[in-house]
């Protein structure tokens, strides 16, 4: 079985450099010009199934993707971004800055060190829904289904990256942020349990 990972497309505040975690913002035209974009990448690849987060920047980005595609899309409220609770909206610049509490959370080393804001969700109870969800949704259809796609968002599908390539929180960022509707591919050996990225 195969496993599409893809990042929603562009919104103002991506374009404005600011923190969206939990927030519903929705994809200003670029972002839709972009997931039209994807569709036709990838409209010759047959998906079983399309899961998408329940922000609208993602389920429209699974929409445009499946175009006139029957595909059913199914919406999963463990696909929501990480929440940056009262620091959503911030900007990147801000919450980066040397003097910030929430420095670590990009870094490339030292996630671990990282503590949400008030209100926020940790990334080691990310990680466990996110984990969750693929042991408990995708991997029991490794027999039945031959390709699956996700649709969600930079932090959350990171966060799955770190179960699929079976890293931890420290290097939960792997190689780096996906970019807006880019697709990353893995597959799943049922023998060994175990997924590789293509």
């Amino acid at each position: 079985m195969e496993l599409y990972l893809i990042r929603h497309g562009q919104t103002d505040w991506n374009k404005e450099g600011r923190l969206q975690g939990s927030i519903d913002i929705e994809l200003n035209e670029n972002g839709k010009e972009m997931a039209v974009a994807a569709g036709k990448r990838l409209e010759n690849i047959f998906f079983n199934k399309i899961y998408s987060s329940p922000l609208s920047r993602a389920f429209t980005t699974a929409k445009l993707i499946r175009g006139n595609k029957n595909t059913e899309i199914i919406i999963d409220e463990r696909l929501k971004e990480v929440s940056f609770g009262c620091m959503e909206g911030e900007s990147y610049e801000k919450w980066t800055a040397p003097d910030s509490p929430y420095r670590y959370f990009f870094s490339q080393t030292e996630t671990d060190k990282y503590f949400p804001p008030e209100g926020g969700e940790s990334l080691v109870d990310l990680c466990a829904r996110t984990k969750a969800f693929i042991q408990e949704e995708i991997e029991p259809q490794c027999h039945s289904a031959e390709r699956i796609m996700i649709v969600a968002h930079g932090a959350l599908l990171a966060s799955v990256m770190c179960y699929l390539d079976n890293h931890g929180i420290s290097n939960f960022w792997g190689d780096g942020l996906r970019k807006n509707c880019q697709e990353t591919v893995y597959a799943f050996d049922s023998a060994t349990g175990t997924w590789h990225r293509k």
